[in-house]
C-alpha cells in the first residue's frame, strides 16, 4: 500500500476514489471492468483517516473480479478533489461515484464528482446507481461537427466498441424555422429543411472515419430540437453512458459547453463521462 501517488504509476492507467460507500463501490466495479477491458493499470485511491483499509478492500475486491487485472492501492492525505485533479495530468482516465444529490444540493456540498469533472486534465466518468427496470440503450454522446468535438466522439466509440454497446451521437438545434416545418410536415403539408439535412450530412461526414475504424459499433446519428442537457440525459435514465465534451477553463466556449457539461453530471440518471475537448495523448 503506497501513501503517495507516483506519476509514473498513474501513467495511462484507470484511477478510482473509494471512501467506503456503496457509491464508491459501484464506480471500483465500473473501473475494474473498464481498465480490464482496455488491458490498463487500475489504481485505486482513498482518501482519509481509514484510507489504507478501504483501498486495500478495493484492490482485493478489483483482484477477485478480475483475476489478470493489475491493480495496486494508494492511500493519501488532502482534499479528495484535489488529489484527484493532479492524478488526472497522468492518468488516462478518472472514475469517480455519485449520490446523485441533485444539482443543488451536490452544488452546496462542493461534490467532489462535479468538482474533479469540472477540472479534470483526462475524460472522468461519474458513477451514477442503476435506474429501475435495466432498460439500457447503450452509449450517448452529445457533439457536434467541429474539430474540437473529435475526442469526445472517438471516446464515446471506443468505449461503445470493449463494452459491446450501440452508439447513439446526439446534436441538438434550436431553429424555430426547422421547428415550424416538421409541425407542417406531421401535418400532412409539404415542408422540407435543407439546412438541417446538410447538418445531418456533415456529421456523418465527420464520423465517417470513426466508423471505419470501430466497424463492430452500430451507430446512429440523431437529430433533436432543443437543449442538449435535456436532449442527452432523460431523467428517466436508459443509456449505459453518456458522454459529453468540456472546454478548456480559459475558453470562451466553456461557458456554454461547461454549464451543459456540469448539467448532464449534475442531473442525469446514467452513468456520465466528461471528455475535455482537448486531450493530449495518452
Amino acid at each position: 500500500m503506497r501513501l503517495s501517488l507516483d506519476p509514473a504509476d498513474l501513467r495511462s492507467s484507470v484511477v478510482v476514489a473509494v471512501d467506503g460507500s456503496s457509491h464508491a463501490f459501484r464506480a471500483a466495479q465500473w473501473a475494474a471492468e473498464q481498465a480490464s477491458l482496455e488491458h490498463r493499470r487500475l489504481e485505486v485511491v482513498s482518501v482519509g483517516r481509514t484510507a489504507a483499509s478501504v483501498a486495500d478492500d478495493a484492490v482485493a475486491e478489483a483482484i477477485r473480479a478480475h483475476p489478470d487485472l493489475a491493480v495496486s492501492g494508494s492511500a493519501v492525505g488532502g482534499d479528495p478533489r484535489q488529489v484527484l485533479i493532479d492524478a488526472s495530468a497522468y492518468a488516462h482516465l478518472v472514475v469517480v461515484g455519485s449520490r446523485g444529490l441533485g444539482a443543488v444540493r451536490s452544488l452546496l456540498l462542493g461534490s467532489v464528482s462535479a468538482t474533479v469533472s469540472a477540472h479534470a486534465a483526462c475524460p472522468v466518468v461519474v458513477c451514477r446507481p442503476p435506474t429501475d427496470g435495466g432498460s439500457q440503450a447503450g452509449v450517448v454522446v452529445g457533439a457536434d461537427a467541429t474539430p474540437e468535438s473529435q475526442p469526445v466522439i472517438e471516446f464515446a466509440y471506443r468505449l461503445a466498441s470493449v463494452r459491446s454497446l450501440p452508439l447513439t451521437l446526439v446534436h441538438t438545434y434550436w431553429d424555430a424555422a426547422v421547428v415550424l416545418a416538421q409541425y407542417r410536415e406531421a401535418r400532412g403539408e409539404t415542408a422540407s429543411w435543407p439546412e438541417l439535412e446538410d447538418l445531418r450530412a456533415t456529421l456523418a461526414e465527420s464520423t465517417a472515419g470513426l466508423a471505419e475504424q470501430y466497424p463492430d459499433v452500430a451507430f446512429t446519428l440523431t437529430l433533436k430540437h432543443g437543449f442538449a442537457d435535456e436532449a442527452i440525459s432523460p431523467r428517466h435514465g436508459g443509456w449505459d453512458l453518456i458522454v459529453v465534451g468540456r472546454h478548456p477553463m480559459t475558453s470562451l466556449g466553456r461557458v456554454l459547453t461547461g454549464s451543459i457539461a456540469t448539467a448532464v453530471v449534475e442531473r442525469a440518471q446514467s452513468t456520465v463521462a466528461v471528455v475535455p475537448q482537448e486531450l493530449r495523448s495518452s
